[in-house]
C-alpha cells in the first residue's frame, strides 16, 4: 500500500484523543479563514470556501466556529494573518516527505519543522527538492452505496481522469483545473459526496522493510501532524502490515 493511502487510514485509525481533536479543528479553521480572504464569504461564488466547509462540517467542527473563521478570514471580525507555506525533506530510508503548512510566523514553523526532521534521522530540503514525486490532484470520495457504473460513466462525462477503489470508498481523480466542473457536476447528477479535496499522490513508492526505520518515519510524520500550523503532510513510503504492527 502506498505511503498516502497507509498514512491515511493509519490517521483514520488514531484514537480521536481531546488534543488531537483541537489540533484538526485549528486546522480547518485557518482553511476557512485562507479561504474567506482569498475569495470572500460567499459560498456559492467561493468553491473553495465551500469545500472548506463541508470538510470542517464532516470533522465535527462546530456551526459556530465555522461562522466566526469565515468573519475573520472575510475581514468581519479580528484574525492573524496566515500565509501558505511548503516544506519539503526525507525521513529515515530515503522516503520524501511534502508539507503544506499556514503560519503566522514562518521562521518559528521552519525551526520546529526542521527539528523534528533532525530528530528522527531526516532531513529538511530546499523547495523543489521532493515536490516533483508528488502529483496535485482534486480527490472526491463516495460511500459504496452508490451505483459504481453511473458514477463511472458520470464522472468520465466530466472528464475525471480516473475512478478508484479501496475498501471503503470509491475515489474519482481529477485534474486541479477540473476538480470544481467534476465536483459539481456530480452533486448535479444526484451523487453526494462524502469528501472533495485537492490533495497530492506520489508518483513512486520507497518500501520500507526495517522496523527501526518504520518507526522513526511514523514518529516524523505524526510529530509534524501535530504541529498547529501543519495543514496536510504527503509521503511516499511502503511499509508492510506486519512491519507496521510492530510500531
Amino acid at each position: 500500500m502506498s505511503g498516502h493511502s497507509k498514512w491515511a487510514t493509519i490517521k483514520r485509525k488514531k484514537a480521536k484523543i481531546d488534543s488531537a481533536r483541537a489540533v484538526v479543528f485549528q486546522r480547518y479553521s485557518r482553511e476557512l479563514m485562507v479561504s474567506a480572504r482569498l475569495g470572500g464569504a460567499d459560498l456559492a461564488s467561493n468553491f473553495r470556501l465551500r469545500t472548506a466547509v463541508d470538510r470542517a462540517k464532516s470533522a465535527g467542527l462546530p456551526a459556530d466556529n465555522i461562522k466566526r473563521a469565515i468573519e475573520k478570514g472575510a475581514g468581519m471580525g479580528s484574525g492573524d494573518n496566515f500565509e501558505e507555506l511548503t516544506y519539503e525533506g526525507y525521513a529515515a530510508g530515503g522516503v520524501a516527505v511534502f508539507i503544506e503548512a499556514m503560519t503566522d510566523n514562518r521562521n518559528r514553523t521552519a525551526g520546529d519543522i526542521r527539528s523534528y526532521f533532525t530528530k528522527y534521522n531526516g532531513n529538511l530540503g530546499e523547495n523543489g527538492c521532493v515536490s516533483w514525486m508528488f502529483k496535485p490532484v482534486g480527490l472526491v470520495s463516495f460511500n459504496k452505496s452508490v451505483d459504481f457504473e453511473k458514477l463511472f460513466e458520470t464522472a468520465v462525462e466530466l472528464g475525471a481522469d480516473d475512478i478508484q477503489e479501496d475498501d471503503e470508498e470509491y475515489k474519482v481523480v481529477t485534474s486541479v483545473e477540473n476538480f470544481q466542473t467534476v465536483v459539481e457536476g456530480l452533486e448535479t447528477e444526484g451523487f453526494k459526496n462524502v469528501n472533495a479535496e485537492l490533495t497530492r499522490l506520489p508518483e513512486n513508492s520507497v518500501e520500507i522493510t526495517d522496523s527501526k526505520t518504520a518507526s522513526q518515519i511514523l514518529k516524523l510524520l505524526d510529530k509534524i501532524e501535530e504541529h498547529d500550523d501543519v495543514q496536510n503532510v504527503y509521503s511516499n513510503f511502503d511499509i508492510s502490515d506486519e512491519i507496521l504492527g510492530e510500531n
